[in-house]
């Protein structure tokens, strides 16, 4: 087992045609790059690599936590997550964890097709997908067919906040830090406003998203978009981007623009910008948003759940996170338990700011 940095150019290299080789989206969660970042924020990040001979034949990042847990490396932020496999190669699960000193291996995003951890899936997510594979043009009729007056509507809000508050300007790949500061502190106040826990509070998920900012390579790249109006910025979005996959993290606005829609307006011109680049999806991630049933132009599975071996350390991941994890499931299949959730969230996060 290795630290990600302790990787030879000729593993990356092989992790990479392994990835080509697969057949699936080159979603940038899954490109050693990623895996990289995660190992400069924490420690237990790991990578397993399978040998055929002398060969690398494939490559599993981790995080191993207390009596050998183990999760998918970037747990709680990574959105595809799994094996880097040669495509037929037949390997054991408890065999592999138990090489790798793991009790357990926990999933929220798995990979569609990950045959070693789909067995061991608990639930099954959607997953949001923007096609745009044969242009923007085409997907724009797409959505015009679909949902004409949302078109309408997004492009009309455009055209009046260029008016009314001046020229509307976008920049798919900006690089000032200023710009990402302002979106860390729009996400941060959203997750506050909305009761949920602020990602970017934690050390290490700031960290790794100002590492990633940095990373330029063809299979993932660090990509803040902005959309300016009047020179300032009105709606922001940080992600990962391979040449063919745009995988869509952070998106934040600022909540004084809420009527002209800026962060729909900026979505749509994420899209156009990525299709000229020869990007076909936009993955929107798993979990539902309005914002997403209105962008969407298809779904892709994701799975949630953990592969254990015997022993104390999977009994521990069971009690650690099997009970929250079935509550949340619960509470997700009921539209009605979900709202008032949603609810009750804002109005602890309203009493927390009084």
């Amino acid at each position: 087992m290795l630290e990600p940095g302790e990787l030879g150019e000729g593993d990356r290299e092989r992790w990479r045609k392994l990835r080509a080789d697969a057949g699936v989206p080159r979603n940038p969660f899954m490109e050693p790059e990623f895996t990289d970042a995660v190992g400069g924020v924490r420690p237990g990040a790991r990578v397993a690599v399978v040998y055929e001979g002398l060969e690398p034949a494939g490559f599993l990042p981790y995080e191993r936590g207390p009596l050998g847990q183990g999760r998918a490396i970037g747990l709680g932020v990574s959105d595809s997550q799994g094996a880097v496999l040669r495509p037929g190669l037949r390997l054991e699960t408890g065999e592999l964890l138990r090489a790798c000193g793991l009790s357990s291996y926990a999933f929220d995003n798995l990979e569609a097709g990950q045959d070693l951890f789909v067995p061991y899936a608990a639930e099954e997510h959607a997953t949001y997908v923007v096609d745009v594979e044969k242009g923007y043009e085409t997907y724009e009729s797409v959505l015009r067919a679909r949902s004409p007056k949302f078109l309408k509507t997004t492009l009309a809000k455009e055209r009046r906040m260029d008016r009314q508050v001046g020229e509307v300007r976008f920049v798919f790949d900006e690089r000032d830090p200023a710009a990402l500061r302002t979106l860390v502190q729009w996400k941060s106040a959203q997750y506050r406003r909305t009761g949920r826990r602020d990602r970017f509070a934690q050390e290490w998920i700031a960290r790794l998203v100002s590492r990633l900012a940095a990373t330029r390579t063809p299979e993932c790249t660090g990509t803040l978009s902005v959309l300016y109006a009047a020179g300032r910025p009105v709606a922001a979005h940080f992600g990962l981007r391979s040449a063919s996959v745009l995988a869509c993290w952070f998106p934040a606005y600022d909540p004084g623009f809420s009527k002209y829609s800026p962060g729909l307006v900026l979505h749509l011109r994420m899209a156009q910008a990525a299709a000229g680049r020869g990007i076909a999806l936009l993955d929107l991630g798993r979990g539902a948003a309005e914002y997403k049933d209105a962008l969407k132009t298809g779904e892709r599975p994701v799975h949630e759940g953990a592969a254990t071996r015997l022993g104390a350390g999977a009994a521990l991941h069971w009690l650690s996170r099997e009970p929250a994890r079935r509550a949340h499931g619960f509470v997700r299949g009921r539209p009605r338990l979900a709202s008032l959730a949603a609810r009750s969230l804002r109005g602890a996060a309203r009493l927390r700011r009084s």
